[in-house]
Order: structure tokens, then sequence, then C-alpha cells
């Protein structure tokens, strides 16, 4: 059976189309509703046993699987860190059993694995109880979502919620026949692989963009490539810098402090507090909140000491040694610690925005001091050592302004890519749970599908797709 169609219409489709049960019977579940007529309905530790094998055995490395090492929503096990200290009780684990992470079990952190092993202590291990129960359906089971809010609803701890196996265990919950759930496994283990082949590839096409734009940026700003007419310019000359080994030959080369100066400036009365970002600049701290969708640290120490910043100055924080010099879209104060930059002379900020942002000015400005490995703070000494390349200013304003609709294209293009990811992702968890809960049949569709090795060709595969770009 193949995905077809757009992912939209993937996704909006009901369940990829797969029909209903002839018979259904109320579960008396209220999470679980209808179920098929000749499902079982029993208490979830009747096929699950709760195993607690302690070990005081020292791991070899990078053998416990910790809770950050479960993807969320997937159960696929990522790199563990041979170097992670644990300081839970370590339990044994066999091939087959199910890894249930107990703490924020909101999170999904459900796995598998096919070999024995061992794991931290918030994870229940969970094995099947008798030949009648395939641990890899209740694997999918206890990842669904019906089933996962069911447990968290029951969690107790506000900042630490934790799932206790007296509630889990008493679960009622569905049991397919035996063939019935292997049916299942394979229809979602192979449909998951496509849509999971699908979502990387996306994934894929958005870091390539994000690997596009640096690189008209750097050729941009550096003089590599005249924005005017996508070619070199006619002529260069040697800058004069270490860090950039020529420039067109109209360009000057300036001294920072010539460009910018430290903003002296303690903050006014009514000043916001801002947040200096790598994401999205410096902005209004409440304004960061909302877009990261959690609170952030507020500062409490010399209030009194806090800098003014107006619209587009240059703030050097605690993180501009990884990300560059931030530009501010708004007025407002910042922390003491910072350094906050104002122009000079005469300049078009979008051009130096994009320049402080750009691969080549960071290595540069992370060359000029012992910061990373002293934990220093980059200061205006570290700015004022790098000298800046300054086109005239006309140029300047037409480099922001190509540079401003290069970004404007990549972000329409990984926009779309992005909400396609969120798309797939919540068709695969629905058909999950309309499969594992019996709303949907997926036995025809499961005879269907071809063997594992076929789907390695790709020609299975969910079609990936462009992003569309804006017209």
């Amino acid at each position: 059976m193949a995905l077809a169609g757009t992912v939209e219409s993937e996704v909006t489709a009901n369940s990829a189309g797969l029909p209903a049960y002839a018979k259904m019977k109320d579960s008396g579940v209220e999470w679980l509703g209808r179920v098929p007529a000749h499902w079982s309905v029993e208490r979830l530790k009747r096929s699950l046993l709760n195993v607690v094998e302690p070990t005081g055995e020292r791991p070899k490395l990078g053998a416990v699987i910790a809770l950050e090492n479960v993807e969320s929503g997937t159960g696929r096990v990522t790199h563990v860190d041979p170097e992670t200290p644990f300081d839970s009780q370590l339990k044994r684990f066999r091939a087959g059993d199910v890894l249930f992470g107990k703490l924020r079990p909101y999170l999904a952190k459900v796995a598998r694995r096919p070999t024995g092993g061992l794991c931290v202590g918030e994870f229940f291990v969970l094995r099947p109880r008798r030949e009648t129960v395939e641990g890899a359906y209740f694997e999918h089971l206890l990842r669904s979502k019906p089933l996962i809010n069911a447990v968290a609803a029951s969690t107790f701890g506000a900042r630490m919620p934790r799932a206790n196996w007296q509630f889990m265990g008493a679960m009622q919950v569905v049991r397919p026949p035996l063939p019935e759930q292997t049916a299942i496994v394979r229809y979602l283990d192979q449909i998951g692989r496509r849509i999971r082949r699908t979502i990387r590839s996306k994934e894929r096409l958005v870091e390539l963009l994000a690997e596009q734009k640096q690189g008209a940026i750097e050729q941009a700003v550096t003089g590599g490539i005249d924005v005017r007419t996508g070619r070199p310019y006619p002529a260069y000359k040697s800058s004069g810098v270490e860090w950039l080994e020529r420039v067109p030959a109209h360009w000057e080369m300036r001294r920072s402090k010539h460009v910018f100066r430290p903003r002296k400036e303690l903050a006014r009365p009514g000043d916001v507090q801002l947040s200096a970002t790598q994401a999205y600049g410096v902005i209004a701290q409440a304004e960061y909140e909302a877009k990261i969708g959690r609170k952030v640290t507020k500062i409490t120490r010399n209030l009194q000491q806090r800098r003014h910043v107006e619209v587009d100055d240059f703030v050097i924080s605690m993180r501009s040694f990884q990300g560059g010099l931030e530009r501010a879209w708004r007025s407002g104060c910042t922390r003491s610690s910072y350094i906050v930059l104002q122009a000079v002379t005469p300049l078009e900020v979008g051009y130096f925005g994009h320049l402080f942002k750009s691969r080549c000015y960071i290595a540069a400005l992370q060359s000029t001091a012992n910061f990373i490995r002293d934990g220093q703070d980059l200061n205006f000494e570290n700015f004022a050592g790098v000298d800046l390349p300054f086109p005239p200013p006309e140029e300047q304003r037409e480099i922001a302004e190509a540079m401003g609709r290069e970004a404007d294209w990549v972000s329409a293009r990984t926009q779309v890519s992005r909400h396609q990811i969120a798309l797939l992702r919540e068709y695969r968890e629905r058909l999950t749970a309309d499969v594992v809960t019996g709303k949907v049949d997926a036995r025809g569709a499961a005879a269907d599908l071809p063997e594992f090795g076929a789907l390695d060709t790709g020609r299975h595969d969910l079609t990936a797709g462009e992003a569309p770009g804006p017209s």
C-alpha cells in the first residue's frame, strides 16, 4: 500500500483510507471508546510485567540508555554519551522488553531494543507475560497519544511529574489476537519508516537552505560577489588583514573603533528589558518568551548598571563568540555585562547586521582572545581587534537589500518544509492511535506491503517534494 498525494492531503486523509472494523463494542474505557468486538479489553499488567532487575555492575562505555537518548514520540535511540554520569539505580533489560520513560511521560519516551542491556531507573522495563503478547504492538500502544494522555493525567509531582506502575498496570487496554498484533506492527513499522525518510529529506532541505543563505551572505558582505551583477567585481586588492584575503578595489578597510563605539548611557526610566538572542537579535524579553514559549532568567543583580540600547545598535553578548553580534530591533536596556555599540559614522546598519553574523567574521572575533578556554566574555577590545570592510554607503544599502530578499526567500521555503514536517508527524501520531486502538483495520493494508528489503531502494517512500518558494 502506498501513501500518495501531497503531504497535506496525506495528513488530512482519514487514516490513509483504512476501513473500519465490521463489528465494534463499547470498551467501557473513556480514552479507548469503541473497539473491535473480537479484541480483549483487560488490565495492562495482564499483558506486561514491570521487571525490576537492578544491577550494581559498572557498564561498559556507552552501554546505558538514559531518557535523553530516546527520541520523543518515535522510540529512536540516539547516540549514547559514554561520559554521562548516572545518578539513579541502573536496570537490566532483555531483547524485546519495552522501555517506558516514567519521568514526564507526556514526552512519550518509549523504546524497544533488539538486544538486551542496561537503562537508567527512570524507565519502566515492561516484559510480555505470555506468548499471546507481541511486545512490538504494545510498544506502539504505549506510545500512542490517547494512552500517553491518560498516563500523563495520572502523574504526581508538579515540577517533575512521574508515572506510577500501580496506575499504569491497572489501566484497561486493548489486546488484539496475536496475528492481528503482528499485522499492526508490520503496517506501522513500514509506514513509519516511509514517514521518517520523508521527514529526514525535508530536514536536510532545511539544512541546505540555511547553508545556501549563509554562503550567499558570506560572498556578498566580503565582496566575493557583486549583488548587482551576480558576478565577481572587476578588480580586487589585498585587505591587509588575516581574516579577509582580499576586497573589491574600491572598498575601504576601517578600524572597528572608527566605525562603532561603546554606548555608555545607563538604562533610562521606563526602558523595557531586552534579550540578546542569536535567533531573533535584540528584542523585548517578553517578546522573546512568547516566541520560545517559556520564561527566561530575569536580571536580579546590578539593575542600576543596565545599559541603554537604541534601535540599530549592536550588542556584544555572552554568546557572541558563537554567533556574532546582535542587532537591536527596539530600544530598551540590557545586562550590565553586555557591550552596546553605536555607529560613529554614516553607514547602512543592515550590511553590518549581515557581516557580524557571517562565519568568517565570527572566526576572526574568536581569534582575538582566549575567552573560550578561560571563560572570559568578549569585550570592546576584542571587537576593536577585527578591522572591517567598508563598502561605499550606497553599496552597503544594495547589499543589505539583496541579502534581505535572499533571507526572505529562504525563510519562506524553510517555513513550508517545517510545516510539512509538522503535518507528517501529526499524521504519524494520529495514524498510530487509530490503528492500535482499533478505530481502523490495517490487516489488509499490512498484507499488501512489500518486505522491508524493498523499502531500501526508496521506491516506496512518500513523495518528498520541494517546498515551493515565493513567486
